[in-house]
């Protein structure tokens, strides 16, 4: 069996990434009470019906703060028992979840009267502060669009299987904030750049025009090598950890050129030793 916590700020996508668990056929159930997660397991294990040999529950701030504390010991204690149990956590900037409650007109689940919007939200995030701490894997949201998320779920965590690890490479532009939900970052801003060359500025990193300057600098090469050499060093640590999950950032002003050709360099080079390495580009999907 196979059990995934789900977990997250209001506003930040939990209900997104369990509709799309469940449209992949997982036995999901929201809003599950902490301490009820024993019993659910209890009941699932003896009943060995393949409906829910893949389940997720989704667990939020309306759990009592003993119960939310306790949620990381009972994920080691399944895992002890032999269930493949996993903590997903999902969570996006302020602003950002200012916007989506402002645009929806929703009830912050946390609101009391006198209560403003953030100091809401900032008491939802001391509050999962556990889960936050034990998550396998952390997803911000804040820059993704409900597609998106949809089709990281679906890449990351559906198409995971058991013992193995999942890389994804992403890049990003420093001018948009630097990834909050990565392991790794690496800062690529001191190479040379394509943006300020008349012909390769509209383009990216995955254009061939662009690979073609980059290849000629030196710099470029030098900076994938150290970058690729730190990483091999690095991922068979995550491996000996059991380890789920290992997001590697990259970035450069822009987001388009060099972090992108970086990225996917560094991505076809470790997906010929690993089943499960994804490349993403969140600044070019920003561009369409």
């Amino acid at each position: 069996m196979r059990l995934i916590v789900l977990s997250g700020l209001s506003g930040s996508g939990k209900s997104v990434a369990l509709n799309m668990l469940e449209d992949l056929g997982w036995y999901c159930v929201d809003n599950m009470p902490a301490g009820l997660v024993n019993a659910f397991i209890s009941h699932t294990v003896r009943s060995r019906e393949a409906t829910y040999q893949r389940a997720a529950v989704g667990l939020d701030a309306r759990n009592e703060p003993s119960e939310i504390v306790g949620v990381p010991r009972q994920v080691a204690e399944l895992r002890r028992s032999g269930i493949a149990c996993e903590i997903i956590y999902l969570h996006a900037d302020e602003s950002v979840l200012l916007r989506r409650y402002g645009e929806t007109r929703r009830r912050h689940p946390l609101a009391r009267p006198g209560m403003d919007l953030r100091t809401a939200i900032e008491a939802e995030r001391r509050l999962l502060e556990p889960i936050t701490y034990a998550a396998d894997l952390v997803i911000d949201s804040s820059r993704l669009s409900v597609h998106e998320l949809r089709e990281l779920i679906r890449g990351r965590v559906e198409q995971r299987r058991d013992g193995r690890l999942s890389i994804m490479f992403e890049s990003f532009g420093f001018k948009h904030g630097i990834p909050a939900d990565a392991d790794f970052v690496f800062d690529a801003r001191t190479l040379p750049n394509p943006y300020w060359e008349p012909a390769l500025a509209a383009l990216t990193g995955r254009d061939a025009a662009v690979i073609e300057f980059l290849e000629s600098h030196p710099q470029v090469r030098e900076y994938y090598e150290d970058v690729r050499a730190f990483l091999e060093k690095r991922v068979p640590e995550y491996l000996r950890n059991n380890r789920g999950y290992l997001t590697v950032a990259i970035g450069c002003t822009g987001g388009q050129h060099r972090s992108v050709y970086l990225v996917d360099r560094l991505a076809a080079h470790f997906g010929e030793r690993f089943p499960q390495v994804l490349a993403r580009h969140g600044s070019l999907a920003e561009r369409h």
